[in-house]
């Protein structure tokens, strides 16, 4: 089978969907099937890469504009790209119009990973457009029922919609053999984003005396929240530890007692993070913005999950888990079973695989 990736970016560019990506694309090419990224270059030159086994065409943008790039090049590869299924990553308008435009001879599958949250002025001209292309792809995937339920984009075509969660890579973040025993210990992972709500969990840690959080990740919040670490007094408690070799990363996770992603808005989707935390065993408290980080935690089986920008309720749900160090342990043996059973990556290439098929 001929299968095309669309998006802005791919690798050596980091990000979720970048990563999701690339991992769709080099376990179907180690299957054997015929892989096609088409993505914008950084530059203005148009680049043409082979990595693992997949071929990527960049194309040269003209300028970036509210986070899209901008690419006559990069529609005029949608439609020379022969492909026996599109695999569109959205919201990226130039991806799915040209899709859409230039590839109707082929079964469009598009992955609805985030409604836009922030970019209102131009999703209003854009929001016919949008619709349209939703409603004549082949197949929607949705990374989780609850975002289907939820947002005005997908609800109204959920007939279309099919699940395909999210995986990790569940061997690599195996839980340690013996617990952490250091002080009591939170952490954080994940670009330091508006919507991550890390000001939320630093408040909520003022409620906390003996508690410690690290902080894995950098981004344009840092500076904010690394000031309102030192305004709340917590310099001392809150270790801001930056990027984190992927190799590193397991012992971060290894080095805490739970996992908390306090986000504020629908733009957190998912939470891979909240995935590698649970396959490390790791119970995590995060908050219901009506996205699929209330769906991935079960509230009470495999950590908590609590209203957002609510310092005191989370405050109280993290004194709770801690005070009960065999409650802990059980729902880190729950969280770890959920992500063998339903989010390994082996599931997710399967069941992408299952959808290519249906369509094709």
């Amino acid at each position: 089978m001929k299968i095309l990736h669309v998006y802005k970016d791919y690798y050596p560019v980091l990000g979720g969907i970048e990563n999701y990506m690339r991992i769709l694309a080099e376990a179907h090419t180690a299957a054997g099937h015929e892989v096609t990224v088409a993505v914008c270059d950084p530059g203005f030159h148009t680049h043409v890469e082979e990595l693992n086994g997949v071929k990527i065409i960049k194309s040269g943008r003209l300028a970036t504009v509210s986070s899209m790039p901008l690419s006559l090049r990069h529609t005029l590869a949608l439609a020379q790209t022969k492909a026996d299924v599109i695999h569109v990553h959205s919201p990226y308008p130039l991806g799915e119009v040209g899709t859409w435009f230039f590839q109707r001879r082929a079964p469009i599958v598009i992955t609805y990973h985030s409604d836009v949250v922030r970019q209102q002025g131009w999703l209003k001209l854009y929001a016919p457009l949008l619709r349209h292309v939703l409603r004549a792809s082949d197949c929607i995937l949705a990374t989780s029922p609850r975002y289907i339920e939820t947002s005005p984009w997908l609800n109204p075509l959920k007939a279309k919609c099919r699940v395909a969660p999210l995986g990790v890579d569940h061997h690599r973040f195996a839980p340690p053999r013996q617990p952490f025993d250091g002080p009591p210990t939170l952490l954080f992972v994940g670009r330091l984003r508006y919507y991550k709500g890390l000001d939320t969990l630093l408040q909520a840690l003022t409620e906390l005396p003996e508690v410690q959080l690290n902080v894995v990740g950098t981004g344009p919040m840092q500076s904010v929240w690394q000031t309102l670490t030192s305004t709340l007094g917590l310099e001392d408690r809150v270790h801001f530890l930056g990027e984190v070799d992927d190799a590193d990363l397991p012992q971060a996770y290894r080095r805490a007692h739970l996992f908390v992603l306090p986000a504020n808005a629908r733009a957190e989707a998912f939470g891979t993070v909240l995935l590698e935390a649970m396959a490390a065993g790791l119970p995590c408290v995060s908050t219901e913005v009506g996205s699929g980080t209330s769906w991935v935690v079960q509230d009470g089986v495999t950590g908590r999950v609590v209203p957002p920008k609510a310092p005191t309720v989370m405050a109280l749900a993290i004194r709770e888990l801690l005070a009960d160090p065999q409650h802990l342990a059980e729902m880190g043996r729950a969280a770890h079973a959920r992500v063998q059973a339903e989010f390994t990556q082996e599931r997710m290439v399967e069941r992408v695989m299952e959808i290519y098929q249906s369509v094709v």
